[in-house]
C-alpha cells in the first residue's frame, strides 16, 4: 500500500522561503515519478514541478526559476524548495507518485493529503 505524507506548508509573507518533504512509504522509490501539484480555491490543480527516476526536472511555467524539486531516494523523500514567494502561489500543495511514467497531467496513481500554503502581500 503506498502512503504519501506531505509536510512543510505554512503562512509567510511575499519574498518569504519554504520547503515542502513528502516521504514516500510501499513502494520501491526510487523507482517512482515525483512530482508536485497545487491547487487553489476554485481552480484546477496545477503542475508544479516534477522529478524521474533519473532526477531529470520540470516546472510549471509560473514557478521557473523560483522553486526546485529534488529526490533523496535513501530516504524515500521528495522536496520542493520555494524562494521568492508570492500570494499568488497560495494553494494545497499535493505530492504524487506513479511508476508509469512522467507527465504534467494530474493523472498520477497516489496522491498526499496535501500540505496547506498561504502567502501573504
Amino acid at each position: 500500500q503506498v502512503q504519501l505524507v506531505e509536510s512543510g506548508g505554512g503562512s509567510v509573507q511575499a519574498g518569504d522561503s519554504l520547503r515542502l518533504s513528502c516521504t514516500v512509504s510501499g513502494v520501491t522509490f526510487s523507482t517512482y515519478y515525483m512530482a508536485w501539484f497545487r491547487q487553489a480555491p476554485g481552480k484546477e490543480r496545477e503542475f508544479v514541478a516534477g522529478i524521474t527516476r533519473s532526477s531529470g526536472t520540470f516546472y510549471g511555467d509560473s514557478v521557473k526559476g523560483r522553486f526546485t524539486i529534488s529526490r533523496d531516494n535513501a530516504k524515500n523523500t521528495v522536496y520542493l524548495q520555494m524562494n521568492s514567494l508570492k500570494p499568488e502561489d497560495t494553494a494545497v500543495y499535493y505530492c504524487a507518485t506513479d511508476p508509469r511514467s512522467f507527465t504534467t497531467s494530474p493523472t498520477y496513481g497516489d496522491w498526499g493529503q496535501g500540505t496547506s500554503v498561504t502567502v501573504s502581500s
